[in-house]
């Protein structure tokens, strides 16, 4: 059976009063703190400290402090007076069960409705935010089209262009064939009129001697067939470049049966990553790693694209999902865009790959814990979130800001208790 504390003091106001009730060397973690608008009490056990107030109090906005081993309670009066005693006076057994249960009754209904109303607010909060996020989805996909479009009409017009100047430079070619091929059936014109001409002038000599026999008129033939004969084509030369061939070994040492078998095996490993990731398609070689692609997301990070740069951090993690720093960078957006669970787990999967625990990686760890923590405490779940604090005020004990931090999720979690 508990002992009555009746060693209590107490103070009034007309519109406060104050109680102290001391805790008899017990932990103030170990009080428990039940009030309501009539009834308050302090269980610590072995101890019990219960008082029926005279008039009702308003149990919302009154106070409680633990220090040095006293709890201290300021208590609201609804209306102004003086109390002329703390605890109302004439409270059988029977009529005391029925405040108790009467007050159980306040308390657990107004739990309730806060329960509720912290349900509701946090509908709305997640409402707001996925509106927020479909517009500005919307303002980004209407971005991309107009960019789109931009582009689409730019390359329209540098392709007119470019037509416009193959049409012209097929028309100057034309042109030029033409005059070409006027210039050549001039020149054999000419040409022709030049053998009808000799034609005519070799008959007319070789009429005068035909005396002179056979040999002479086959002499006339060679020098005419020897006229006729096109000149020698002019010399020349082609210039080849070659595509320097690499081996993976040296030229002395060189094989090269393996070294092709080595070559087509590289290639198609290569055809077999770019089939797995679709994504991989359209990038160049050096976009493929992922060092390059967490790079990539930083700079997205620091111009607050947090949407771009998990997607950058996404294709690096398919690539490659042993580096713990793509998880915690990872963190840190949805961290920005308010997706808390995937902050945990990301931060979880970081801290998972961060083995084992050496000086080069805790800055690491240590942002991986803060990140955590501060997912849990936005959840509410301030436990957990201290948890990690104090995880991370192991890594770095002299962190002032952390140890802050730490000690208002800790006043928190006692001003709850408290209230509870």
């Amino acid at each position: 059976m508990p002992l009555q504390v009746s060693d209590y003091t107490w103070q009034q106001t007309k519109t406060a009063v104050f109680i102290s009730v001391p805790l008899r060397g017990v932990c103030g973690r170990d009080a428990d703190v039940f009030c309501t608008e009539n009834y308050l009490k302090v269980n610590f056990p072995p101890f019990l400290f219960e008082v029926f107030l005279y008039a009702p109090i308003d149990d919302e906005n009154s106070k409680a402090k633990i220090g040095n081993d006293t709890i201290i309670f300021t208590l609201y009066k609804k209306e102004v007076a003086m109390w002329e005693t703390l605890s109302v006076s004439g409270v059988d057994k029977e009529m005391m069960q029925r405040i108790r249960e009467k007050s159980i009754l306040q308390a657990q209904e107004r739990a309730k409705e806060a329960t509720e109303a912290k349900a509701a607010a946090r509908r709305e909060d997640q409402k707001y935010a996925l509106n927020v996020m479909m517009q500005i989805e919307e303002e980004k996909r209407k971005k991309i089209e107009d960019m789109k479009e931009n582009e689409r009409k730019k390359v329209t017009k540098e392709l007119e262009a470019w037509k416009e100047c193959q049409r012209k430079a097929e028309e100057q070619k034309r042109i030029h064939r033409e005059k070409k091929c006027c210039e050549q059936e001039k020149q054999i014109e000419e040409e022709r009129k030049k053998l009808n001409h000799k034609s005519h002038t070799r008959i007319s000599a070789s009429r005068h001697l035909a005396t002179k026999g056979r040999d002479s008129e086959n002499i006339f033939l060679e020098k005419l067939k020897e006229n006729s004969i096109p000149a020698p084509r002019s010399v020349g030369s082609i210039k080849i470049n070659f595509t320097p061939r690499v081996f993976p070994t040296a030229l002395r040492e060189s094989q090269v049966a393996e070294e092709e078998e080595w070559l087509h095996k590289q290639a198609e490993a290569r055809r077999a990553l770019n089939t797995d990731i679709p994504e991989l398609s359209d990038l160049k070689e050096e976009e493929k790693n992922p060092e390059w692609l967490k790079d990539k997301g930083n700079k997205l990070f620091a111009t607050e694209n947090y949407l771009a740069a998990i997607n950058a951090y996404n294709l690096a993690i398919r690539l490659n999902n042993k580096i713990p720093l793509l998880y915690l960078n990872r963190a840190a957006c949805h961290l920005k865009l308010k997706n808390l669970h995937k902050v945990i787990e990301d931060s979880s999967k970081a801290l998972e790959l961060f083995t084992p625990p050496v000086a080069d990686n805790a800055n690491g760890r240590m942002k991986a814990h803060l990140r955590r923590g501060t997912a849990f405490c936005q959840l509410e779940l301030y436990v957990e979130g201290l948890q990690d604090y104090e995880a991370a005020l192991k890594i770095d004990p002299s962190n002032e800001i952390v140890q802050n931090d730490a000690e208002k999720i800790r006043n928190i979690i006692q001003g709850t208790e408290l209230k509870s």
